[in-house]
């Protein structure tokens, strides 16, 4: 049997729904994950505004957008394990009322501690929200029709976050900060209104006792590494609270496993990770997605303060990234259908890692965006190409009953991914600046020396300080910024590679297809 054939064998009976139903069930199901992505993203864009708004120090706002990140990865594999044991419908509808009310809290928010709560509790909401739209996708469609929605659903999932960051850009710009949730607003309303009419409840039937032990010991393996990653560059890697956030994680981790393995009815089967198509859909997420949101960190000041952009023009710079990518994730269940899961993810991921090599080469502040341009190009192919397969793989590599825990899986490594992105890019970027920025401090007092060292921002606004002296210092700084850029593009290939051996190594084979069946049954 050809690797081409996914093990499908685990759906429940697909349930009767008329096309039109379909339809609507897939808008409601993009809508709600476009609003809960679009909220990841759309606070980057907003810092200063907020800092100044409600005096607010740079750790607090950290937290502000951390919050929503934190609660949404940690509660994703719990939350998706509910929605299967009691019902996806009354989740995803909960998530949309509680996600609307927290979001509409930070519109409102008058100080940091406030707007801290209302993004976690949104993060909360997301949880409910994500997974669930994409088991009833996977619950929903036919087979012969579940790959192409499964294939928007993971554009949308894709390019929500340009589109969030484009938006919200565009509130802060011509209105202030508080408008920048104007559009997870508006898409959860109408998320809810098409999802409470269409969207059928579906879950599945178990005798076997809900997991708590191991939701309990998800929540807290996710949620520790996630806080550790996303705190260690900023408070450093020996702070108390990311090391006690990277330890947390670890031993939860290590009796999250231990605990799946022992009991008769586990959240999630370790065991099924020696599946070719489990383990190969979910490092390629972990490691897409993490290349992905580690280039959106390091490229909005590159075209921010190297290239002198708003930040309305940077995001609009992402839009073609989003433009090639969300029509090849539609198409690229065919493609697979032709040649294979092993060799599409391969050749995306192949593709991806030319993008950011054209990218490394060819960078540069005097040629500007069109410097950049190809290579962002080549990188919405490769992103287009390996998204939706691997997101089939994990949806069905579980069983029907696990539907829910499969899309929370599907997201889990991708926020996990996203978080050690942002971390390992962000680090060697800052890194590689210091170190090349080094020589153009010489002289310099020693507040300013600091502050350009801080980062380009800083520099840039000492050399506004220094009248014709300052113009050399903007200079060296760019170059020394766009070395750091260049250096963490490499560094991302590297990565997209590592994933490109794994899935030539471990990726799904002619002959495994029958076998891995019977394993994940």
């Amino acid at each position: 049997m050809s690797d081409t054939a996914l093990p499908h064998a685990h759906h429940a009976p697909e349930p009767i729904l008329d096309a039109g139903q379909r339809r609507n069930i897939l808008i409601a199901m993009c809508l709600g994950l476009m609003a809960v992505i679009a909220s990841v993203s759309g606070l980057n864009v907003a810092q200063t505004q907020l800092a100044l708004d409600l005096d607010l120090s740079q750790s607090t706002i950290l937290w502000i957008i951390n919050a929503y990140t934190l609660a949404l990865a940690a509660l994703l594999m719990p939350i998706g394990a509910i929605g299967d044991r009691y019902g996806r419908r009354p989740v995803l509808l909960t998530g949309l009322i509680l996600f609307f009310l927290a979001t509409l809290g930070a519109a409102f928010a008058q100080s940091g501690a406030a707007m801290i709560a209302a993004r976690a509790l949104a993060g909360v909401g997301a949880a409910m929200i994500m997974p669930v739209t994409l088991s009833v996708i996977t619950s929903s469609f036919p087979e012969e029709d579940r790959g192409r929605a499964i294939g928007i659903w993971a554009g949308v999932a894709g390019s929500g976050g340009i589109v969030g960051l484009l938006v919200s850009a565009f509130m802060v710009d011509i209105f202030t900060w508080r408008w920048l949730y104007i559009l997870p607003v508006v898409l959860v309303i109408a998320a809810f209104a098409i999802a409470f009419k269409s969207v059928p409840n579906s879950r599945e039937e178990s005798d076997s006792p809900f997991d708590i032990i191991g939701s309990v010991t998800s929540f807290l393996s996710i949620g520790g590494l996630v806080l550790g990653i996303h705190e260690g560059p900023e408070r450093g890697w020996s702070d108390s609270l990311t090391l006690l956030g990277l330890v947390v994680g670890i031993v939860s981790l290590i009796a999250f496993i231990i605990w799946e393995l022992r009991t008769e009815a586990p959240l999630l089967d370790v065991r099924t990770f020696s599946n070719r198509y489990l383990a190969t859909g979910s490092v390629t997420l972990m490691l897409l997605f993490g290349v992905l949101f580690g280039i959106f960190l390091v490229l909005f000041p590159f075209f921010q303060a190297v290239l002198g952009f708003s930040a309305l023009r940077s995001a609009a710079c992402l839009l073609p990234l989003a433009l090639v990518m969300m029509p090849l994730s539609t198409i690229a269940p065919r493609i697979r259908q032709r040649i294979g899961t092993r060799t599409i993810i391969m050749v995306g991921l192949a593709t991806v890692a030319a993008g950011l090599a054209i990218m490394a080469i060819f960078a540069s502040a005097e040629t500007g965006y069109l410097s950049v341009l190809p290579g962002l190009l080549v990188l919405g192919v490769g992103m287009g190409l390996t998204m939706t397969p691997s997101t089939e793989a994990i949806t069905s590599s579980l069983p029907a009953d696990k539907q829910g825990v499969a899309s929370a899986l599907n997201d889990t490594v991708r926020e996990v991914g996203s978080a050690l992105g942002v971390a390992l890019l962000g680090s060697i970027l800052n890194s590689s600046y210091r170190s090349n920025v080094d020589q153009a401090t010489a002289g310099l007092p020693e507040p300013a020396a600091q502050a350009v060292e801080s980062g380009i921002g800083g520099a840039l606004m000492v050399a506004s300080q220094m009248g014709e002296q300052g113009q050399a210092l903007a200079i060296a700084a760019k170059d020394a910024f766009v070395s750091g850029w260049t250096q963490s593009m490499w560094i991302g290939m590297g990565i997209v590679l590592i994933g490109f051996a794994f899935a030539l190594i471990r990726g799904p084979r002619a002959e495994d297809t029958l076998a891995e069946e019977s394993v994940s049954a």
